[in-house]
């Protein structure tokens, strides 16, 4: 894979900004009344959704991660998800929400919702920031969705290619070629 890559902007920090406050509003309302929802978080991608999301939240709310991998520094997925990290604290019995960065062909997804339900949580639903339905491979779909996108590569609001470009304010489509 070519080093040489441009960013070209497809969703701006604002469209963000506005879009995790509907979110959130639904979210609170979904899990109103909740004793403490743990919000889990999918590494490294979802940290700065994760971060501005648990923020606009008016729920008890605990944070935790897990780290899982199916793309190394590549950008196709090889559906081969490792578990790196796992969860800290028991969920058993607890209202969860899982925060991932990206839906695409859905295997991590899928992989990390079985792993979690082991665990027999009262609730646990998803809220993915971008979802690329056109890329599905398994039946996994997040009941709060972001924004969907095409099939393109993207990085920016800490989503990454080989570890850069997490930083970006925005969701860019990465752009290949040059030398």
């Amino acid at each position: 894979m070519s080093d040489s890559y441009s960013v070209r902007p497809l969703i701006t920090a604002q469209q963000i900004e506005e879009r995790i406050d509907v979110l959130a509003d639904q979210i609170n309302d979904h899990f109103e009344g909740t004793e403490k929802l743990v919000v889990v978080g999918l590494l490294r991608g979802s940290f700065v959704f994760i971060a501005d999301l648990v923020r606009r939240l008016d729920l008890p709310v605990e944070v935790d991660f897990i780290e899982a991998s199916s793309y190394g520094n590549e950008t196709e997925s090889s559906r081969e998800v490792r578990i790196l990290k796992d969860l800290r604290s028991p969920i058993e019995g607890r209202d969860v929400l899982v925060v991932e960065d990206i839906v695409d062909t859905g295997h991590t997804l899928k992989h990390v919702l079985r792993l979690l339900a082991t665990h027999k949580p009262n609730r646990l639903e998803v809220c993915a920031l971008l979802s690329k339905p056109s890329r599905r491979e398994v039946e996994i779909r997040a009941r709060w969705t972001g924004f969907e996108i095409p099939d393109e590569f993207v990085v920016g609001y800490g989503i990454d290619y080989a570890q850069r470009n997490r930083n970006l304010p925005y969701i860019g489509a990465v752009e290949f070629g040059g030398d």
